[in-house]
């Protein structure tokens, strides 16, 4: 039996998980995930592939969300009230422009020291409108594309034993920045198939392939870059037909709830993988 092993939101985009034992799910995704967003001066978002040093910035936030806190090694802790209203910056995702509520000068200030770079925080407005893509389509805060980003225990074993036979090290789950970790899935990649999944009272759709980048090569712990691996590897055998290699799959959320783990994870639809 297929169960959900880990939840994981990740308040700031680009920055350190949080792990859950059990989690609201909006149609934007787990609680709080990317509901924030760093920024530059020109309001273009801050990723790890150009900003690795982000994966050591700890954000806590408050059941309510009234309360955020950044942590980060070196640097004292910083509360912020968040801001839930105000005026809307113009802030930049992969080129399509979408707005965000500027949250200070105190975290804008905290963030540039971190950083070494001018820098600053939104967050998603209450009045967020945003369409994802893909088989199934739904909407998103700052996610890459789709709400939710699911993978499996046995994808992940397959790899290390492709990485171990060339000699390397495996690398941790917290390389490819999941929301939902699944266990008991005989065959790796088996979340490939899944069209409609059912877990807990919630009800997923598949929308597309998770086509990785150089975040995988940046520890998490240290926020430094350490590839090629685990990029290389999955090159040999993960190769998309219209290029990029992939590990995962991506959702849209047909039906909010709760999840929690230790939920059975229900394929309520199967399809072919796409190649």
């Amino acid at each position: 039996m297929a169960r959900v092993a880990s939840l994981l939101h990740y308040p700031i985009k680009g920055c350190a998980g949080t792990a859950a034992c059990e989690s609201a799910l909006t149609a934007a995704g787990l609680a709080h995930d990317r509901s924030f967003m760093i920024v530059d001066a020109d309001g273009v978002f801050r990723s790890q592939r150009r900003d690795p040093r982000l994966a050591q910035i700890r954000p806590e936030v408050d059941g309510d969300l009234d309360l955020l806190t950044l942590r980060a090694p070196g640097m004292d802790a910083l509360p912020v009230e968040v801001r839930t209203e105000g005026p809307r910056n113009a802030v930049d995702l992969f080129g399509v422009p979408y707005a965000g509520i500027d949250q200070g000068e105190r975290a804008a200030e905290w963030l540039t020291a971190l950083l070494a770079a001018p820098s600053r925080l939104v967050r998603v407005p209450p009045d967020h409108d945003r369409v994802t893509g893909g088989e199934t389509p739904g909407t998103a805060g700052y996610a890459d594309s789709s709400a939710l980003l699911m993978t499996s225990l046995a994808s992940l074993d397959l790899l290390h034993a492709r990485l171990v036979e060339q000699g390397g090290e495996p690398v941790p789950m917290n390389r490819f920045r999941p929301n939902i970790v699944v266990d008991g899935w005989d065959e790796p990649h088996t979340e490939d198939r899944a069209r409609q999944v059912a877990i807990g009272d919630a009800l997923l759709g598949y929308a597309k392939l998770a086509v990785r980048c150089a975040v995988t090569t940046v520890d998490q712990e240290t926020g430094v870059r350490v590839g090629p691996e685990p990029l290389r590897t999955l090159a040999g055998y993960r190769r998309a037909e219209g290029g990029g290699v992939t590990f995962g799959a991506k959702f849209a959320v047909l039906r909010p709830g709760k999840l929690s783990v230790g939920d059975e994870v229900l394929v309520e639809r199967w399809a072919q993988a796409e190649p």
